[in-house]
């Protein structure tokens, strides 16, 4: 699984049901969401993992704004118009 989110290219996404899909075991996104919670480690950029409704989700490093800054600053959400409309941008290649 840390494999899988280590791989999220820069400026890219995915959902914790696909990170768990990728993984191999697809029915375990909420254990990716706790395992993510949980890590330090800055070579696995947990950040880049997002809801699968499109919502951002929570960041153990800084919460919300903080994930939301970081995914700005490495070209991942664009802001659309208005202050809270953005659009996210996922990873989708395999």
């Amino acid at each position: 699984m840390q494999k899988v989110v280590r791989d999220i290219p820069r400026g890219e996404t995915l959902s914790y049901g696909e990170v768990a899909r990728r993984a191999g075991n697809p029915g375990a996104s909420r254990a990716v969401g706790t395992i993510m919670s949980a890590n330090f480690d800055k070579t696995i950029p947990c950040h880049r993992v997002i809801r699968s409704d499109g919502k951002i989700g929570n960041y153990n490093r800084g919460g919300v704004k903080k994930k939301i800054k970081l995914l700005k600053k490495e070209g991942a959400m664009k802001q659309t118009g208005k202050a809270k409309d953005f659009t996210v941008y996922s990873y989708h290649s395999i």
